[in-house]
């Protein structure tokens, strides 16, 4: 029989394990585009091409505190991942490891901020300070849905928050 300093240790190193591994949060990413769009994302990095109806999830590790998606369009890239897009563009790579360059529509987040006290909330909106490049809603599971479908973008000064740990889901041309 194991005595209690061994059993101790195994539990804190799969306790440590679990932690290691848990997301910060889930984005679900969709095209509701009649076109092809090419979100990316950082700082955690990645890129694809979604055609019309394709899904892109991004699992951001714990420890991430801030970042962006936004869709890139007009994009031709070679089998190496190089290539160049019309609009969004990061120095012309498929897996941005860098912010886009204008104009691109923004969602925006930080992950497990402080509201006050012990109770933690993940802030996100949606900007156009970087210009508009193609409508896009941005929602949490337990918050409001922003939505920018042209460059006036009404809702692009609202900061909303849910609790820490939820689930977003990003749609391009909702």
């Amino acid at each position: 029989m194991a005595s209690p300093a061994t059993s101790s240790a195994v539990l804190l190193v799969v306790v440590l394990v679990a932690a290691g591994t848990a997301n910060a949060a889930i984005f679900t990413i969709t095209n509701q585009c009649p076109y092809t769009v090419w979100p990316a994302a950082t700082p955690v990095g990645g890129g694809v091409q979604l055609n019309p109806g394709d899904t892109w999830t991004i699992d951001v590790p714990a420890g991430t505190s801030s970042g962006r998606v936004w869709g890139r369009t007009g994009c031709s890239f070679n089998g190496a991942g190089t290539g160049s897009c019309a609009t969004g563009d990061c120095a012309g790579a498929l897996s941005c490891t860098l912010s886009g360059q204008k104009p691109l529509t923004l969602a925006e987040f930080t992950l497990a901020g402080s509201a006050g006290g012990s109770q933690q909330l993940d802030f996100y909106d949606v900007s156009v300070i970087d210009g508009f490049n193609v409508g896009m809603s941005f929602s949490c599971s337990s918050g409001e849905t922003l939505t920018c479908r042209d460059s006036c973008c009404p809702d692009n000064t609202k900061l909303r928050h849910c609790n820490a740990n939820s689930n977003y889901q990003v749609l391009f041309c909702p």
